[in-house]
């Protein structure tokens, strides 16, 4: 099993799926990963890669997922790859590469205590089940 540790940023909200027989939801999502270097002539360049990542875990859908994880937030994700096969309506076989999450955190920004000048601070929002949405990663 290849394992794979991701950071990157969501491309889009988080879509809350319902499986059709026993109803229990899931999270699909895409995850945009880019590399900074420098060719060889000393031109910098980059490189943007798409992962498509699906959460089977329903706590982890419905409680942390769905309500706090949005377009543009940088998460850092745990898994492992697994190969994806389908026939399409022209009979054309498929092959399409995805990230099974383990393991999930958001790496949202902290607020800065504001001034009166700026108005009041906004509010952070802690969620359910004890996640810490500020919590820094170790590496």
């Amino acid at each position: 099993m290849q394992s794979l540790t991701l950071e990157g940023y969501l491309a889009a909200d988080p879509s809350i799926l319902s499986a059709q027989g026993s109803g229990k939801k899931r999270a699909s999502f895409r995850v945009l990963e880019t590399t900074r270097f420098r060719r060889a002539d000393g031109t910098p360049g980059e490189r943007t890669t798409g992962f498509n990542c699906i959460c089977f875990n329903e706590a982890t859908a419905e409680k942390y997922i769905e309500p706090f994880a949005r377009k543009g937030s940088r998460v850092v994700i745990q898994g492992h790859v697994e190969n994806d096969t389908w026939t399409g309506k022209d009979g054309v076989e498929h092959y399409d590469l995805r990230l099974v999450v383990a393991d999930i955190r958001l790496k949202n920004r902290r607020d800065r205590p504001s001034t009166d000048e700026e108005g009041p601070a906004p509010s952070v929002q802690e969620p359910a089940g004890g996640y810490d949405l500020n919590d820094d990663i170790p590496f």
